[in-house]
C-alpha cells in the first residue's frame, strides 16, 4: 500500500511538472508517420520532384509526416523498390513508367514510341485536370495510387562506339528497361536488348558486357557515363514519363488532412518541376559535350525509317491488350485536343 501511494504521488509530481513546463505527454503526443520516397536516380528531375514534394508536405502538415528521400537505389534495385511499394515496406516509389509494367501492363501506354512529340505534349496531357484525375486512380486495383506525374526526358542511345547509321545497331548489346516497348524495338533494328539494374550498367560497360544503353541524358550526365562511353545517338524513341506511386493501404491509413496534403503536394511539385526538368535536359546535353561526349544524329531518311519501325513495333506489342489500348486511346484523345486535330 505504501509503495502504490508513493508511486501515485511521484506520478502526480511528474505530470504536474510536465504541465507546468509545457512539455508534451507521451499519451497526448500528436500522431506522426514516416513516408519514405525511393528512386534509382539522383540529381535529376525525379530527385527534384521528391525534394519539392517534401517541402510542400512540410508547409501543409508540418512534422505530422516526416518525408524521407532515398535516391540512387539506397533502398534496393528497381525491382525491389517496386516490390516494396506494392507490399507497403516502402511508402512511395518514383520511377519511369517502363520500370513498373510488370506491376501493371497499362503503364506501357505512356511508353509508346512516337506517342508524345516533345515535353510540352507530355505536360499538356498528364497535367490536364481531367486526365490527371483519371491517371491518379488508374492503378488502384493493383494497390498503388499515382501521386506524381512528370516529364522526364527523351530516350537516347549511349554507346561505346559511335552509331551514326541504322547498320550501327546490328549486334549491339544494349541495356534497356525491362519493358517490351524498349526490348522489341531494339530487336527490330538488330540490337540485343539486355535489361539490367542501373547500378550494374557502368561495370558492364567498362568490361564490355554491354555495348550501350537506352536512357535520358540527365541520367547519363548525373552518373558520369561519359567516363565509360562517349557516344550518344539521338534516336527520338519516346519521351520518358515518370510517376510516383504510393501504397494505397498506407495512404488510406492516414488522416483526411494528410491524404489531402499528399495529393495537393504531389500536384504542386509537378507544376514546379516541369520547367526545371525541361531546362535540366538542356543543361545535361551541354554537360555531356563539355565532358568530352559526342551527340550524333542519323541521316534524315534513316531517322524516318527508324521512327516508322519503332511506331509499328510499339503498336504490335499493345494491340492485343484492350486495357493498354484503352489508356493509349485516352492519351490520344488529349493529344488530338492539344494538336487541334
Amino acid at each position: 500500500m505504501i509503495f502504490h501511494t508513493t508511486r501515485r504521488r511521484l506520478m502526480g509530481t511528474v505530470l504536474g511538472t510536465a504541465m507546468a513546463l509545457g512539455l508534451p505527454l507521451a499519451g497526448a503526443a500528436q500522431a506522426q508517420t514516416t513516408m519514405k520516397l525511393a528512386s534509382a536516380t539522383i540529381n535529376d528531375v525525379q530527385h527534384e520532384w521528391q525534394k519539392e514534394f517534401q517541402k510542400e508536405m512540410e508547409s501543409r502538415v508540418g512534422d505530422a509526416v516526416t518525408v524521407e528521400i532515398y535516391p540512387a537505389s539506397q533502398l534496393g534495385a528497381i525491382p525491389r523498390m517496386a516490390e516494396g511499394v506494392l507490399l507497403g515496406t516502402i511508402e512511395a516509389f518514383t520511377t519511369p513508367t517502363s520500370f513498373v509494367t510488370n506491376v501493371d501492363p497499362r503503364f506501357q501506354a505512356f511508353d509508346l514510341p512516337g506517342l508524345f512529340k516533345d515535353a510540352d505534349e507530355v505536360d499538356a496531357v498528364i497535367h490536364d485536370p481531367e486526365f490527371r484525375d483519371y491517371m491518379e486512380t488508374l492503378f488502384l486495383d493493383k494497390g498503388v495510387r499515382v501521386i506524381g506525374a512528370i516529364y522526364n526526358s527523351p530516350t537516347l542511345l549511349l554507346s561505346r562506339e559511335p552509331v551514326t547509321t541504322l547498320d550501327g545497331f546490328q549486334g549491339l548489346k544494349v541495356r534497356t528497361f525491362a519493358s517490351p516497348l524498349q526490348m522489341k524495338p531494339m530487336e527490330a533494328v538488330g540490337a540485343n536488348p539486355t535489361p539490367l539494374a542501373l547500378s550494374e550498367v557502368t561495370p558492364q560497360l567498362q568490361s564490355g558486357g554491354i555495348d550501350g544503353m537506352l536512357a535520358g541524358m540527365p541520367i547519363l550526365t548525373a552518373f558520369k557515363f561519359y567516363d565509360s562511353a562517349k557516344h550518344v545517338t539521338d534516336i527520338n524513341m519516346n519521351q520518358i514519363v515518370t510517376v510516383t506511386l504510393v501504397n494505397e493501404d498506407w495512404f488510406q491509413s492516414q488522416s483526411d488532412e494528410v491524404k489531402t496534403a499528399i495529393l495537393e503536394s504531389g500536384r504542386a511539385a509537378e507544376e514546379t518541376v516541369f520547367p526545371w526538368g525541361v531546362e535540366n535536359v538542356e543543361k545535361a546535353n551541354a554537360a555531356w559535350t563539355e565532358n568530352g561526349g559526342e551527340i550524333h544524329m542519323l541521316p534524315d531518311d534513316q531517322q524516318a525509317e527508324l521512327q516508322e519501325t519503332f511506331a509499328r513495333v510499339g503498336t504490335e506489342i499493345i494491340e492485343g491488350d484492350p486495357a493498354v489500348m484503352d489508356v493509349r486511346d485516352r492519351i490520344m484523345e488529349k493529344l488530338e485536343e492539344v494538336r487541334g486535330e
